[in-house]
């Protein structure tokens, strides 16, 4: 496993277009949304724009590894490496953990990158970095264990880039990442509460204030995890039919 892992952190590392999806691109949507929200002079209204646009886009694009760990699971599956892997007396949840954690590895460098950019950018705060931190590992989980139980489930890269941009985007639409959830039509607002990008962004937004109530946080922390627990769990029972599939 230990091997599968680290050749896999390695390739991802040195992945370009990875980097674009995962920092480049969330640095550059940032910058744009927040020059054109924060035109006023009223630089208490700014802040408040910004401390939200930051880990709103922050948990936005976090969901774009799906896109990435679909490639490389039907990747693997087509060009025989999954079928090779399975004849060996490798244990299938020792395939699964290396193809996965590099995946977490890379989303937890995503999400320090992106807050420290917006420190050093916009000077939001970071009033309690150590719930920060823990909120970035719960959603860290519970996006990649999506991306896993969806690279298992689909049958082609298309399907599951499309289904990464119904989930990031229109996630992103109804949880309020990019207008407040105040605004939005009541039914959306009740809608906002099934996902997990709601969670996350409220959080953050409350430990970078530095005003997080345990039970509320406790809460996040409980749907965050049943969620990707959820999602972990399809992914374990669809890995047989994925490995019926693979080429031999």
């Amino acid at each position: 496993m230990n091997a599968i892992m680290i050749v896999e952190l390695k390739k991802h590392l040195q992945d370009k277009g990875l980097a674009f999806w995962m920092l480049i691109l969330p640095i550059l949507f940032t910058v744009l949304f927040i020059s054109v929200f924060t035109t006023g002079d009223n630089e208490v209204v700014n802040q408040e724009i910004i401390q939200s646009i930051v880990p709103g886009y922050i948990v936005m694009f976090v969901f774009f590894i799906m896109i990435s760990m679909v490639q490389v699971f039907i990747k693997d599956r087509n060009r025989g490496m999954t079928a090779r892997l399975a004849s060996t007396p490798l244990k299938s949840y020792y395939y699964l953990l290396g193809k996965w954690l590099p995946f977490t590895f890379i989303v937890i460098i995503q999400i320090v990158v992106l807050f420290l950019f917006g420190k050093v950018v916009y000077d939001v705060s970071l009033g309690q970095p150590i719930i920060l931190l823990i909120l970035s590992l719960f959603i860290t989980f519970t996006v990649t264990a999506i991306g896993l139980a969806m690279a298992l489930t689909v049958n082609t890269e298309n399907m599951g880039i499309a289904l990464t941009q119904i989930i990031a985007l229109g996630g992103a639409m109804l949880s309020g990442l990019w207008m407040p959830l105040e605004m939005m039509p009541d039914f959306m607002q009740t809608i906002a509460h099934f996902l997990p990008q709601y969670w996350a962004h409220q959080s953050f937004q409350d430990a970078m204030a530095g005003t997080t109530q345990v039970p509320e946080l406790l809460q996040t922390l409980v749907v965050l995890f049943a969620i990707g627990a959820a999602a972990f769990i399809i992914a374990i029972i669809r890995y047989p039919y994925f490995l019926k599939r693979a080429v031999k």
